[in-house]
Order: structure tokens, then C-alpha cells, then sequence
């Protein structure tokens, strides 16, 4: 078969980590259940459902990036700091990465503790099961709920979006899939090309008869090794051109990205779920190094023919900035593999969650009451913030979600002394995929729901939710009200698993007694392989 090869040369550069960063023992102990309040309501577009007058921006606007809600910085006693005047709406794109997670337990696998910049709470949170009701039909169910965290005023309320189960493997609209893998001399490393070979030779043999896959190549150049190509008496090419993958030169991941997209655009199977799929460390050294530069380049396969990028990281070394902007700018996602198994659950389970859309551009925007409420802070999503009154705004880009998803975001709320009724309303809007018409559904909760005990409870998926949004804080240099220290949350992570009978609940044990071991020197043998098996799809 004819391969044909294109070249991209420009400046050289290469992204690297910066120095890990030291961790912060999390606060008080928390004692505390969850209760629940649901409400859903649709709307057809911008012209209904106007946000409630309580969530009305106190002289706020758009949310500082990076920033919290109520400009609420952590406290010093592990609090956020109030604003002025402050702000009682808070707005972000649906985000449903869990990459940063399962990086940081192949970090602390490997005996170190990960860089501070790759954690990113929101995705410790949405590699785990939630438990959420899931609607009927097309959209989203929106849940929320929440418990006392600590003695204090502080609550933690969890918005929970969840869509729809996916297909089964024959229900599912066919796939059109153009793998783009880095050949370059760091995929030689153990746990990086040899795992990428292992994951598309399980999918070639998990693929339907009617799905296609296309293979392009990069190192400092780009190649096709195999155009779109129907896997029905196909299988064996397939495998050999996988095969035939060895690791040579520098990284133009810039390159490899183009030459997908043209595949990918000339391939293109009408009725399909037409993806490009990028394997690689993301450690860019030749060519455009930058995600804006190299998605600018393919941005009219993004807009005239929906084709979405989904991005797959392995390494020790892990370019983790660039692969989360690539698939935040290029409508997609991204994710961590770290062995076989993993592997497996990605390309078996979660890929065909992305190759077919329940929403675009999808939103949230909680709306808290002044009455109740005193300050707040959204847990993470600093990369995903809107806007407040772009809410509504269907040109303001959101996040791409599939069938089988769920996201979580997670709020430290402080109740003013008495509070009593409504606390917030939460609302997603996303616009259906194949006609772009907008839907909103929203849920509200009261102080009943966000004012039981947390640790004991009933609510073990909130409290599992807890434990991952207290261990990335921590990570991170940061608090939250309530926190444990890393020994009590490994034990508070450990009975959970216990109670949830969950395997991915006891990895996070696991790394939590890894991250707590490192921290005071006494984790001498790097606590095991480390390898990160979760990202389950809620």
C-alpha cells in the first residue's frame, strides 16, 4: 500500500516538568452524610430560563481564569477569603479528562511526588464511579447534593451531570478512527511505543467488521503507514502495519497532528464517529511546539466536519500541558494509559463513549443564593472557566460529551449562621449535536441537603468524591475545609473501598498511602507499580 509522507520543520524547543513541588498536610478531621435534591426542567434556547435573580452577579462578570468563585482564595485556616463584592455565579465548560489523575499515580508509583501544575482536582473526581441517575433519554440528568464538612460552617456540595448509558459494542454507530502515533526516540522508553502497540492490537481485534482505521506516524516527520481502511478482511494488514512501528528521531507532534486531520477529512465515513486519536508523551521538540499554532493549522477540519481529537498519554515524562490544551481546543478529551490493563479499559470501554456525541459546547452555571450562602469555591476547572454571562452565549466554546459520562464538580460552600431553605441552583446547557439546537435542564438543593455528616454516611460515592478532590488538593499545595491528612485519608479511602467493594477506590488508597509515604521519606522501594487503572466512565 502507497504511504505518503509530509515534513514540517520550524524552531526547536522541548517542554519538561518543573520541579515537584512539596505537599501540604490537609486541615481538620472531618466528621460528617449526604442528602440529595434533583429537579429537571427543559429548555428549548437563550430566550428561556433566564438565570434566577438570587444568582445574579453581586457587581461580578466573567470569572478570573484561574481563579475562584467569589475571587475566594484558600484561607489560612483552610477556608476561602471572601470577595468584594462578591460573586454568586460561577460558570464552566463540562470536562470529563481524567488524565491528571491516572499521571499522578504512575508518578507516585514511581517514588515521586507529581509536579503541582499537573494536578488538576476535576479529574481525581471524574475518574471514579458516582452513582448519579441517569435520564431517559437524550441530555442530561443533573444532580446535587452534599454534606457538613467538619464543625465549621463549611458544607462540600457535588453537582453531578450524567448522560445517558453508551450503546452496547453492536449498537453503536460505526467508527471511523485515524490513530496518530509518536514514533519519536523517547517512545523507546519501556511503558510507551510497546504499550501503544499492545492498545491498537487490542483494538483491532474489539472492533466491529464495518468500523475503518487509518495509521499515521510522526517522529520529525509525518507518514502514513495505512489510509482509512475497513477492518472486515482487513486485520492482519492492520496488525503488521502496527508492528512494523519502531521509535527514531525528534517529536513534530505539530506534523503528526496535520497529517491526521488530512486523513482523517479524506477518510471520513458519512454516518461514522469520525475521530483522530493521538498516542504519544506530548514532549514536542521540533516543528510548532505550541497547541494554539498546531490546532490553528487543522481548524477548519474541526469546524466543517465535527472530527474530534482524543488524546491518549504515556510516559514516565509526560508533556501534560500540551496533550490537555491539544484536546481542550481540538472538542475532545484526554486520558492516561500506564499498562496493559489500563490500556484495555481504555480502547475497550471508554473510546467508544467518544465516538458518539450526546453534547456540544456543554456548560454549567451554578447560581447561589445570597441569602444562604456566605462564600463558596469551586473545587478545580481553573482551565475550563466561562465566562458568567456567556452562559448563554452558543458561540462561547464548552466541552464535547458522550453517552455513559458523568461530571462532577465539587463546591466548598459556607452557610451564613442560621441559614435555612435554598442554597443554588445548577443548570447545564449544552446544544444538541446534529442540530445545534440549544437544552437546559437545572436542579436545586436546600440546607437540608448539604448539612449531614459526611464520614458514616450514607453516601459513600459523595464521600469517595470527597477523598479525591482532598487528595489533589493536597497534591497541589492547596486545602479544603475538613480536610484529613494524607494517613487519614489513605484509611478513610481504604474502609471505602471495603464498603463500595471497588477496586479503583482501593488504587486510590493506595496512592494516597504512596503520596503520604514520600512526603516523609519513608517510602523507600517507590510502593509498588503504581500503574493507573481507573478513568471509569461514571
Amino acid at each position: 500500500m502507497e504511504r505518503r509522507t509530509v515534513t514540517y520543520r520550524s524552531r526547536y524547543a522541548r517542554t519538561r516538568q518543573g520541579a515537584i513541588g512539596a505537599l501540604l498536610a490537609g486541615g481538620m478531621l472531618l466528621t460528617g452524610c449526604s442528602g440529595t435534591a434533583t429537579t429537571d426542567r427543559a429548555a428549548s434556547d437563550r430566550r428561556e430560563a433566564p438565570a434566577p435573580a438570587y444568582g445574579a452577579p453581586g457587581g461580578g462578570g466573567a470569572q478570573k481564569r484561574g481563579g475562584a468563585e467569589g475571587k475566594d482564595g484558600a484561607g489560612a485556616k483552610g477556608g476561602p477569603r471572601e470577595s468584594a463584592p462578591p460573586d454568586y455565579l460561577s460558570t464552566f465548560a463540562l470536562d470529563v479528562d481524567t488524565a491528571s489523575y491516572g499521571y499522578a499515580r504512575r508518578t507516585l508509583g514511581g517514588g515521586s511526588l507529581p509536579d503541582p501544575s499537573t494536578v488538576r482536582p476535576e479529574e481525581f473526581v471524574n475518574s471514579f464511579r458516582q452513582g448519579y441517575r441517569r435520564p431517559a433519554g437524550k441530555g442530561f440528568s443533573v444532580n446535587v447534593d452534599g454534606a457538613r464538612a467538619g464543625d465549621g460552617d463549611w458544607s462540600l456540595m457535588r453537582v453531578g451531570l450524567a448522560t445517558r448509558a453508551a450503546d452496547t459494542r453492536d449498537e453503536r454507530p460505526p467508527a471511523a478512527l485515524t490513530f496518530v502515533v509518536d514514533i519519536s526516540g523517547s517512545m523507546a522508553e519501556p511503558g510507551r511505543l510497546d504499550l501503544v502497540k499492545k492498545s491498537l492490537g487490542i483494538l483491532t481485534d474489539e472492533l466491529r467488521d464495518d468500523d475503518s482505521v487509518s495509521l499515521v506516524t510522526f517522529s520529525d516527520e509525518a507518514e502514513t503507514l495505512l489510509p482509512m481502511t475497513r477492518l472486515r478482511g482487513h486485520r492482519g494488514e492492520i496488525r503488521d502495519r502496527v508492528d512494523s512501528m519502531e521509535p527514531t528521531d525528534s517529536t513534530n507532534v505539530g506534523a503528526g497532528i496535520r497529517r491526521g486531520y488530512e486523513e482523517a477529512v479524506d477518510g471520513r465515513v458519512k454516518g461514522a464517529g469520525n475521530r483522530v486519536v493521538l498516542l504519544s508523551d506530548a514532549l514536542a521538540n521540533t516543528g510548532e511546539t505550541e497547541a494554539g499554532a498546531i490546532l490553528e493549522r487543522i481548524g477548519s477540519a474541526r469546524r466543517e466536519y465535527g472530527i474530534t481529537l482524543f488524546g491518549v498519554g504515556v510516559g514516565s515524562e509526560y508533556g501534560d500541558a500540551l496533550m490537555e490544551e491539544l484536546t481542550d481546543k481540538g472538542d475532545g478529551h484526554t486520558t492516561y494509559v500506564a499498562d496493559e490493563e489500563q490500556a484495555r479499559k481504555v480502547f475497550v470501554d471508554q473510546l467508544p463513549a467518544h465516538l458518539e456525541l450526546t453534547a456540544r459546547d456543554a456548560r454549567a452555571q451554578v447560581a447561589f443564593d445570597r441569602r444562604t450562602v456566605k462564600q463558596f469555591r469551586l473545587v478545580g476547572y481553573e482551565n475550563r472557566k466561562v465566562a458568567d454571562e456567556d452562559f448563554r452565549d452558543d458561540r462561547v466554546d464548552g466541552g464535547e460529551v458522550g453517552p455513559g459520562h458523568t461530571v462532577t464538580a465539587l463546591y466548598a460552600v459556607r452557610l451564613r449562621p442560621g441559614a435555612s431553605g435554598h442554597v443554588a441552583t445548577a443548570t447545564v446547557r449544552w446544544l444538541d449535536p446534529a442540530t445545534r439546537a440549544p437544552h437546559e435542564r437545572h436542579a436545586t438543593v436546600t440546607t437540608d441537603a448539604v448539612d449531614g455528616p459526611l464520614w458514616g454516611g450514607p453516601g459513600k460515592r459523595l464521600q469517595v468524591t470527597a477523598t479525591a478532590a482532598y487528595f489533589a488538593e493536597t497534591l497541589r499545595g492547596g486545602s479544603l475545609p475538613g480536610a484529613p491528612g494524607l494517613g487519614e485519608l489513605a484509611s478513610r479511602a481504604d474502609a471505602l473501598a471495603t464498603a463500595t467493594e471497588d477496586s479503583s477506590v482501593r488504587r486510590l488508597a493506595t496512592a494516597i498511602g504512596q503520596a503520604d509515604r514520600i512526603r516523609n521519606g519513608t517510602d523507600g522501594d517507590g510502593g509498588g507499580s503504581g500503574e493507573a487503572r481507573d478513568g471509569e466512565l461514571g
